[in-house]
């Protein structure tokens, strides 16, 4: 079975459509509080087994920066990381205490103004090369 990124867990997943630019997002949050906190993204998604307090701690992070930088609902939080409201709430509160520590609240910060600045970057005008096996 998969969790709701599709990755392997043996539980039946938590399944709610999720809009892929939500999706994205959540990704995008995943993988700089990944880089932020030192944890692969894989790690977070429980990908390599049983996820380590550390991992979880990091994908709370990342949660509540979805929460925070995007000012998404925690359901919403919830149906684009693949995980039902409860947790999605008990990662933001763990993240909003832990925010009372100086060192954390800057962290948390710096990697909220990344993801809005992120956002607020016009969508690149591009034109991508055809497909193999496409016509010219």
């Amino acid at each position: 079975m998969t969790n709701g990124y599709g990755y392997g867990r043996e539980s039946e997943p938590y399944r709610v459509p999720v809009a892929d630019a939500d999706r994205i997002r959540a990704e995008a949050a995943l993988h700089l509080a990944a880089l932020a906190f030192g944890v692969p993204a894989d790690e977070m998604l429980g990908l390599r087994g049983q996820v380590r307090l550390r991992a979880s701690r990091a994908r709370w992070s990342a949660m509540y920066l979805a929460h925070i930088a995007f000012g998404w609902q925690l359901e919403r939080v919830a149906h684009a990381f693949g995980l039902n409201r409860a947790t999605a709430a008990t990662g933001c509160r763990w993240v909003e205490d832990e925010r009372e520590k100086r060192d954390f609240d800057k962290v948390i910060e710096g990697l909220d103004a990344c993801l809005r600045s992120v956002m607020e970057l016009p969508a690149p005008s591009m034109s991508l090369p055809p497909r193999s096996g496409d016509r010219k």
